[in-house]
């Protein structure tokens, strides 16, 4: 289908975009990459009066380091997060989880503020921001900013804690150097969204896992964080019998969906087996 008619804005800066926003109130949407919201116009699903561009606002885009904090701009694709040398040291998580999106032409178009925003449980940046102790930096009007931990950004379905009138700026990752990590993801066919799929990044010390991280995709309606089996892993030998020991809880609380690729208790199967894999894989097993 073709998308009904709306205006275009491109701004330039922060300020003109959050001056649009306050312009055009619930009549506009914010374009990041538009690998989720080009969709949604084309089925006709959401017929905004305005598009708001922020692919032409430069300080939205780039990597940097701040001491201890890797900080990446909202509208930082997919494809330069894979390419960053920064990333891949210091969060080796996300590297490996942005990895396993989709097919090159979306992650070269595709942003992990966007994603991020854009909130679907199936989605693959959530879960290994959460377990990675992120905070996010949001922007309002008269160019107040607010941080929000990964924890408290994601609220519901397709639901953050982004408000109206208020811009996703900015992703700050603790580094994580010298931690293992990796993303075991679960699909049908090639491309698919997550099934269920699982970010674990671990500290090894004197031969047992001295911290660990764990995150869930498409377990419920947001992205979840399984502290109960990182607890259960912490003093544990990386061995397969250990492992699965601490990680059998792991879909206990959690509210998967039931749908064409499988039913809830499918997804709790999968997700014990899928943190297994992952937690031994990131410890190096």
């Amino acid at each position: 289908m073709i998308p009904a008619s709306f205006d275009y804005v491109a701004p330039t800066t922060v300020a003109e975009a959050l001056a649009a926003l306050a312009e055009h109130g619930d009549e506009a949407k914010v374009l990041a990459g538009g690998q989720s919201l080009l969709p949604i116009l084309r089925m006709r699903l959401n017929a905004p009066s305005v598009v708001i561009d922020l692919g032409r606002i430069a300080e939205l885009q780039g990597i940097s380091e701040e001491g201890d904090v890797i900080v990446i701009g909202a509208m930082t694709p997919y494809a330069a997060v894979l390419a960053s040398e920064v990333v891949s040291t210091h969060a080796g998580l996300l590297s490996k989880a942005v990895a396993t999106v989709a097919d090159p032409q979306i992650r070269h178009r595709g942003t992990v503020g966007g994603a991020l925003v854009h909130a679907d449980p199936a989605g693959d940046v959530g879960a290994p921001v959460l377990a990675l102790g992120a905070q996010v930096v949001v922007a309002g009007a008269g160019g107040q900013t607010r941080t929000v931990a990964a924890d408290d950004f994601f609220e519901d379905l397709f639901t953050t804690a982004v408000g109206e009138g208020e811009l996703l700026t900015q992703i700050r990752i603790p580094k994580h150097t010298g931690w293992g990590s990796h993303y075991e993801k679960f699909v049908r066919v090639s491309h698919q969204w997550s099934i269920v799929a699982v970010a674990a990044a671990v500290r090894v010390e004197g031969g047992s896992i001295a911290e660990a991280r764990v995150g869930l995709t498409n377990m419920g309606a947001t992205p979840l964080r399984a502290r109960s089996v990182e607890a259960a892993l912490v003093g544990q030998a990386p061995t397969d019998e250990a492992v699965r020991a601490a990680v059998a809880q792991v879909a206990d609380g959690t509210n998967p969906p039931s749908d064409l690729n499988g039913g809830a208790d499918y997804r709790r199967h999968l997700a014990t087996v899928l943190t297994r894999r992952a937690v031994l894989a990131a410890a190096g097993a």
